[in-house]
């Protein structure tokens, strides 16, 4: 059986209203988990009130909001980070964007450097999942696009602040698939919840 861990899942559907998949998925994951006996944190973007950051300036310095310290603190304080989004023009929706604009500010995600340092990630030790659902078929956008908005994701955020191993599942056609394939997919979601991974 894997060590207990603390695991944080963000829910990035900008929607709150219920029935879309993501929300399913999310909460399959955290089943599985706290079955097993690992400690959840679900975070619902949809239901949190923030500003979008609009320069450098804010990014460099500004902290992030109160409504998103308790977010903040359960990415730091976490294990394991498991993000679910909806693929919208190719990455993920605008909401969560600017939610991890938010809570990984340079000071929250980064090592303390000096002029004219490269920056270092501060979020070692810890691992990610990366849940995607799109209509298109899952083959055709890694095939064909690359999975560009994800890979932009795992790469240039995720790793690049720590995170590792990064790993992902993506899901396609959500909407033409059955309700049998669909209840397949979130007990696959619900055993990598028991695993923590």
């Amino acid at each position: 059986m894997p060590p207990r861990k603390s695991i944080v899942v963000i829910d990035g559907h900008p929607d709150p209203a219920s029935g879309h998949f993501c929300h399913a998925i999310a909460n399959a994951y955290r089943r599985g988990a706290e079955a097993a006996g690992h400690h959840v944190i679900l975070i619902e973007v949809s239901r949190l009130e923030f500003p979008l950051l609009r320069s450098p300036e804010h990014f460099e310095n500004a902290p992030s909001p109160e409504s998103l310290i308790p977010a903040r603190d359960a990415i730091l304080s976490a294990d394991h980070m498991v993000v679910v989004f909806p693929l919208w023009l190719g990455s993920m929706p605008a909401l969560l964007k600017g939610f991890l604009e938010q809570v990984l500010h340079k000071d929250t995600a980064f090592e303390p450097t000096g002029p004219g340092e490269f920056p270092k990630g501060r979020l070692k030790g810890k691992s990610a999942r990366v849940i995607v659902t799109m209509g298109m078929p899952a083959f055709f956008f890694r095939l064909w696009y690359m999975a560009h908005g994800l890979k932009s994701l795992e790469r240039n955020i995720l790793r690049f602040i720590g995170f590792k191993p990064v790993r992902d599942t993506i899901f396609g056609m959500v909407d033409r698939v059955s309700s049998e394939k669909r209840n397949a997919w979130l007990r696959k979601i619900e055993a990598m919840g028991k695993k923590a991974i």
